[in-house]
């Protein structure tokens, strides 16, 4: 069923689909005592037993847990041997003792128990096997969970010919990505992105004089605890300078995903220092090169407890990632959105660093960025205190169509429109003077009550399809035809 929405000139209708969070979903995580010498005492505590004993225990914990993951034994493993420095002495061990010790240092976590929430929504990059008319999409949600720890989750579904909309229900298994590698870095746009964070100290000349123009994160590992050990005198007062490079370092990484899983077992989950307190609100956009090959990126906020960073991911196939940061003087706030292709020959993305205006950013490096335009600025009543985008610009003939979010009296968030040029997006040609949708009665009680937020729509056959979030806590669609839409804003001189 489907409900039109009311106190609005535009046929948004509303689905029944609602994604909600389910505590059932967990994955394994590293489980990391407070202190070393906690973890040595565990340890210890297990070397005590008998081998009948370690059978047990792994037999149980295995008759428990088994059922609900997959490749648990692979990262028992893996846990022992990011711990066994903890080990008194060299003797050998058993399998079922490197296994128990595994699992005495891993924990469950429920990803989503808490939301499942601000959703994007891209095509597929496999189209095979639908009937005509239909379409496979990826929708991507921000999953919250214990600690409100941010994740990336996805489910995967479907539009049909009349714009019905099908989401596969998710499998009961999720598994966190490997950690592949980091990137290597440039030793020059290294040190500029360091600047930009207001670390300048003569550390830094000790540091890379003695580093090449590339490096690898255990070549400045390596680097680090060198000058460490020969400079003693000065370890305390540098040690906040080598957190800050490690940081900056371990931002820029690559993940996998098992290429045979379904992509609702898939999750991008914080890794970085960055990112300890969670990946949030990621914008996904099917990006089209000039040369016609296609890549996904996804603007997000990566958060430690204190300072929010944008960051961007990018993927082919949604099975391998690579996480970023974003640089340059204008690298600032939340919600930057990227358009799907260059305009002009550059890169161009939406972006609000003094949080209550939209602005316009185009560089010709996708990862360093140096000025902004002012686009929009709060005008009518119902984003009077901040206005945002929604998501990336969709490519329509008559213009970029940006879904934004207002937010109003009582701090009310809305979803509206506008319509930038094509061939220069800065100038504003079309604006809704009303919401699209407001959240209703059944929408509005939630972790942030009276919100509906999406962070990217899609376009099929004239019908533009809108995940949103209702309240910080689920998800639900809604369509709109695109004419209608267009017909309903007000054409700017």
């Amino acid at each position: 069923m489907s409900h039109p929405v009311e106190n609005t000139p535009l046929q948004v209708t509303r689905t029944d689909i609602q994604i909600r969070p389910n505590n059932t979903r967990v994955l394994y995580r590293p489980f990391e005592p407070p202190t070393p010498q906690r973890a040595m005492k565990i340890i210890g505590r297990i070397m005590e037993l008998t081998d009948d004993v370690v059978a047990a225990i792994l037999q149980a914990v295995l008759a428990e847990f088994h059922g609900r993951h997959q490749r648990l034994l692979n990262f028992f493993e893996a846990r022992f041997e990011a711990v066994k420095h903890h080990l008194l002495t060299d003797r050998p061990l058993t399998e079922s003792q490197r296994l128990v010790i595994g699992s005495f240092f891993t924990q469950e976590y429920a990803l989503e128990s808490a939301a499942l929430f601000n959703p994007s929504i891209v095509w597929h990059p496999c189209q095979d096997g639908l009937p005509p008319g239909t379409r496979r999409f990826i929708l991507s949600l921000r999953a919250v969970g214990e600690g409100h720890v941010s994740s990336v989750g996805f489910r995967s579904g479907t539009v049909g010919p009349t714009g019905k909309i099908v989401v596969a229900p998710p499998t009961g298994f999720v598994t966190a990505p490997y950690v592949v590698a980091n990137s290597d870095y440039d030793k020059s746009l290294f040190l500029r992105k360091l600047a930009e964070l207001g670390i300048t100290d003569g550390f830094l000349d000790l540091v890379f004089d003695l580093l090449e123009d590339r490096f690898s994160l255990a070549q400045l590992e390596q680097t680090l605890a060198r000058i460490s050990r020969q400079q003693r005198s000065r370890r305390k007062e540098w040690e906040p300078f080598a957190a800050a490079i490690l940081a900056l370092a371990r931002a820029n990484y690559e993940i996998d995903c098992d290429p045979s899983s379904d992509i609702s077992e898939r999750v991008i989950f914080p890794y970085s220092p960055a990112e300890t307190n969670g990946i949030e609100d990621a914008r996904f956009v099917r990006f089209v090169e000039d040369d016609g090959s296609v890549r996904y990126f996804a603007t997000y906020t990566a958060f430690d407890g204190n300072v929010t960073l944008p960051q961007i991911v990018e993927t082919q196939d949604f099975v391998r990632f690579q996480l970023s940061t974003l640089n340059g003087p204008e690298i600032a706030n939340k919600g930057m959105a990227l358009f799907p292709r260059r305009i002009n020959g550059s890169y161009a993305m939406l972006s609000r660093q003094d949080g209550e205006n939209i602005y316009l950013m185009e560089s010709d490096m996708l990862h360093f960025w140096h000025s902004k335009t002012l686009v929009l600025r709060p005008t009518h009543s119902w984003e009077f205190v901040q206005i945002g985008n929604c998501g990336s610009p969709i490519e329509t003939p008559h213009g970029w169509l940006v879904l934004t979010h207002g937010v109003g009296p009582m701090r009310k968030y809305s979803i509206g429109a506008v319509l930038l040029d094509l061939d220069d997006p800065s100038k504003l040609i079309g604006r809704l003077p009303l919401p699209m949708l407001s959240p209703n009665e059944n929408e509005r009680a939630g972790y942030v009550p009276n919100v509906v937020y999406s962070c990217g729509s899609i376009l099929h056959e004239g019908t533009l399809v809108i995940p949103y979030s209702m309240s910080d806590y689920a998800t639900s669609f809604a369509t709109v035809p695109l004419a209608e839409l267009l017909d309903a804003m007000r054409v700017t001189a």
